[in-house]
């Protein structure tokens, strides 16, 4: 297959090639790629906007992570933050820094993966920008969206009682990262090594290159006629993100370890690795789950939820951030997740 240089085809070729087969499907979207700016009408509703910047070497290691799956990636989980305030993503843009490296083919597998992102929720894209980069690939992605003003759910809302809940299971895109780093050191320098082992692991695998923003949550809480008091998406770990929710609601919490939702092939690759898979469930990050509270009185529409797991309650204040172990023992949570500008 050939490969095209960049250089070759210039930056408005480059992101006319690149941004050709997005079709706008939202209303709110009047204008996308092509003016000076997008033009967007939300009339009555609040826009939502989130945005991230991913960098090759810190988010990402393209050693192991193909760079469709990547693409996937990156708009996936700017769709979860807006899915975490109880908001509909509508709208998004893709800035690259690239280096010389990179061919206008592999950036076409990168925009293969954010189109097929878009197309799975409903979202279009709408403008962005690229640039020459020294330093490998940088990729910064903003996500607009919409909520109703009565319907949009922060992190300061939670009270004493509330039920806490998560969507899903926890750590196993922790574990699939470990696996993935086990099988990049076994390859290295390993001439003889034809295949990596990942044999009963693909869903540990696809939690880590492919997650997905659970839509399908907000579409049961709505459907059950439940609002949550405060919610948050799980990128850094639940015992940080658990933190930030009662640092902004000013309350506590108890959460109990039995209760942890966690997949099997989670477990097994933590005790082949000799990890806890508690400790990677409170702190892996990456799970893109929902974290979130309700009512007391929506216990029995919570309950018959799919998919969701009520895993403690919200105390007072002063009764600090605990989990209860097994035995009864209870443990001061700490914020121990993933940070990218810790040394």
């Amino acid at each position: 297959m050939s490969v095209t240089q960049i250089s070759s085809i210039g930056e408005f070729g480059l992101i006319r090639r690149l941004t050709e087969k997005f079709p706008l499907t939202n209303s709110s979207s009047l204008v996308g790629v092509g003016d000076d700016a997008a033009v967007l009408d939300y009339a009555s509703k609040q826009v939502l906007v989130t945005t991230d910047l991913l960098l090759e070497g810190i988010h990402f290691d393209l050693v192991y992570v193909p760079l469709k799956h990547l693409g996937y990636k990156a708009a996936v989980v700017n769709f979860s933050d807006i899915y975490a305030m109880n908001g509909r993503p509508k709208q998004i843009t893709v800035s690259l820094g690239v280096s010389k490296r990179f061919s206008v083919e592999d950036l076409e597998q990168l925009y293969d993966g954010i189109a097929l992102a878009c197309k799975q929720y409903g979202v279009d894209l709408i403008g962005g920008d690229t640039s020459a980069s020294l330093t490998g690939l940088t990729i910064s992605i903003t996500c607009i969206g919409e909520g109703e003003k009565d319907n949009i759910v922060y992190r300061n809302g939670a009270q004493p009682t509330d039920l806490i809940c998560v969507s899903g299971d926890l750590g196993s895109a922790y574990m699939g990262l470990q696996l993935l780093e086990r099988e990049k050191i076994a390859f290295s320098g390993n001439e003889s090594a034809t295949q990596p082992d990942f044999d009963g692991k693909d869903y540990i695998l696809q939690r880590q290159l492919k997650p997905e923003a659970r839509k399908d949550i907000i579409e049961a809480l709505e459907k059950a006629g439940i609002k949550p008091t405060s919610m948050m998406d799980i990128s850094d770990g639940l015992s940080s993100e658990l933190m930030h929710i009662c640092s902004q609601s000013k309350t506590g919490c108890r959460i109990y370890e039995d209760k942890i939702p966690i997949s099997y092939q989670a477990a097994v690759m933590a005790e082949e690795l000799n990890i806890s898979i508690v400790t990677a469930a409170l702190n892996g990050g990456e799970d893109y789950e929902l974290l979130f509270t309700v009512a007391l009185s929506d216990y029995d529409k919570v309950i018959p939820l799919e998919g969701v797991s009520i895993i403690g309650h919200i105390t007072k204040p002063e009764l600090g951030l605990h989990l209860v172990g097994r035995e009864g023992e209870e443990i001061e949570l700490r914020a121990q997740g993933w940070n990218s500008l810790q040394e």
